[in-house]
C-alpha cells in the first residue's frame, strides 16, 4: 500500500429479508419530526410506503413528506426540502428509494442551515466544508447501484447552470443507518436493474484503474468485479433470482463505502463525463457510464498498460500466454464490451437522447482530470464522438 489513510464509516447496515423490522427501534433514537423523502411513487405501488408510514405512526412521529425526487435529483428539490427542514424543525431525514433519493437527502441536510451563501456554489462547485448544522439522514434502499446508502456522496443537477456535480460529504452526513432488503430491488424495472449493475462496476473500475502498485485494494476490487459479473449474468437472465440480486445489492454497497479505494489515487473521469451527459439528457446514470466506458478506456489504456493487462487476466480470466501486454489489455476491454452487450446495456449515447449539437457543449462543461492521462476538452469531445 502506498500512502497513509484514515478509514471511518459510521453507517449501520441492516441487510436481508424483512430487515425493515429494525426501523422501529432505530426511530426511537430521534426526535418527533421526520421528513420522508422519496421518488415518483413506486414505493406506494409496492407497499413499502405503507409499511414505513405504519412504523412511523406506531412510534408517534410527526410525518412530513417530500416526493417526486427525480432519478437525477435537481437542486430545486434540494432547496424545497431544505425549506421544509427549517420550517418544521426536522429531526431526521428518512430517504426511501434509490441512490438519487439518498443523494438528495444528504444535499437537503447540508443545505438546510446554510444561509450565508448559495449552497450549490458553496458545496458542489467550490467544495467548501460544511460548517453549519446538519440533520441526520437514514435510508431504506430500493435500488442497488450508487452505494449512497453507506457513503457521503451527493450528486445534484443544477438545472439553471446545466451542471451535474458530485460532492463527497464527511461522515457526519453518511446515513446513520441503512436498511437493505434485496426483495425491494426486485420491483425495479430490468432497465434500471442493469443501469445499477453497470454503475456498480464503474465505481469499481474508477478506483481500480489508478496506479500499478501491488495494492490490497486492487485484489478486493478484482474479487468484487468477478462476483458482480457472475451474478449480473444470472440476474439478466432471471431478474427475480434472489441470490443473485442480494449479492448485487451488497456488492454495490461495498463498491463505494470508501473501503476498496483506500491507498488508491482513483480516476472518476468516466463519471465526470457522464455527469455532464446527464445534465444535458437526464439519462439513466449507469447506462450513460456503459456507453462512455469503452471509448474512454480505449483512449487511455496505453498509459496504464500493466493494470489493463491485469484486468484482463484477473477479472476476465484471459490466458496471457503468447500475448503481449497490449494484446492482453485489448482482450480485457473486448470482454468488458461483450459483457455490456450481452446484458443488454446501452452502447451509444445517441440511444440516451444525445444529439450531435450537444457534444461540444457537454465536452466543454466537463471538469478536466483523469488517472493515467489528463484529458483536455478536445479529448473528451473525441471520446463523445466515438460513443455517439
Amino acid at each position: 500500500m502506498n500512502g497513509n489513510f484514515t478509514f471511518y464509516n459510521p453507517t449501520k447496515i441492516y441487510f436481508g429479508k424483512d430487515s425493515i423490522s429494525n426501523l422501529k427501534n432505530e426511530l426511537l433514537n430521534y426526535g418527533k419530526n421526520i421528513l420522508l423523502v422519496y421518488g415518483g411513487g413506486s414505493i406506494k405501488r409496492t407497499g413499502i410506503y405503507d409499511k414505513v408510514i405504519s412504523i412511523l405512526k406506531e412510534v408517534d412521529k410527526n410525518i412530513f413528506e417530500l416526493s417526486n425526487v427525480l432519478p437525477n435529483p435537481l437542486y430545486s428539490k434540494v432547496l424545497e426540502g431544505a425549506r421544509m427542514v427549517r420550517d418544521n424543525s426536522i429531526d431526521l431525514i428518512l430517504a426511501v428509494g434509490g441512490g438519487s433519493v439518498i443523494d438528495c437527502s444528504k444535499g437537503i441536510s447540508a443545505s438546510s442551515y446554510c444561509l450565508d451563501e448559495d449552497p450549490y456554489q458553496k458545496y458542489w462547485i467550490n467544495q467548501k466544508p460544511v460548517d453549519t448544522k446538519v440533520v441526520p439522514v437514514a435510508s431504506i434502499l430500493t435500488m442497488a447501484g450508487t452505494g449512497s446508502e453507506m457513503n457521503g456522496g451527493s450528486v445534484i443537477t443544477n438545472e439553471d447552470l446545466k451542471l451535474k456535480k458530485g460532492r463527497v460529504f464527511g461522515p457526519n452526513l453518511y446515513p446513520k443507518f441503512s436498511i437493505l432488503d434485496p426483495t425491494y430491488t426486485l420491483t425495479v424495472s430490468e432497465y434500471q436493474m442493469k443501469s445499477g449493475i453497470f454503475d456498480t462496476l464503474s465505481h469499481l473500475m474508477e478506483q481500480y484503474f489508478s496506479g500499478n502498485d501491488e495494492n490490497v485494494s486492487d485484489y478486493l476490487i478484482e474479487g468484487l468485479m468477478r462476483s458482480l459479473i457472475s451474478n449480473a449474468k444470472v440476474a439478466c437472465k432471471d431478474p427475480q433470482n434472489y441470490q443473485a440480486r442480494s449479492n448485487i445489492m451488497w456488492i454495490a454497497t461495498l463498491a463505494l463505502n470508501t473501503l476498496v479505494g483506500l491507498g488508491k489515487t482513483q480516476d472518476w473521469e468516466v463519471h465526470s463525463i457522464e455527469h455532464q451527459l446527464g445534465a444535458y439528457t437526464n439519462c439513466a446514470h449507469g447506462m450513460g457510464l456503459a456507453a462512455i466506458s469503452i471509448p474512454y478506456y480505449k483512449f487511455v489504456y496505453k498509459y496504464g498498460l500493466d493494470k489493463f493487462a491485469q484486468f484482463a487476466t484477473n477479472v476476465w480470466m484471459i490466458n496471457p500466454d503468447k500475448l503481449s501486454k497490449e494484446e492482453l489489455a485489448i482482450k480485457g476491454l473486448d470482454a468488458l464490451e461483450n459483457f455490456i452487450k450481452d446484458c443488454g446495456m446501452v452502447t451509444s449515447i445517441k440511444e440516451l437522447g444525445t444529439t450531435k449539437d450537444m457534444l461540444k457543449d457537454i465536452a466543454d462543461s466537463c471538469d478536466l482530470g483523469g488517472g493515467y492521462y489528463t484529458l483536455t476538452h478536445e479529448d473528451i469531445l473525441k471520446i463523445l464522438e466515438s460513443c455517439f
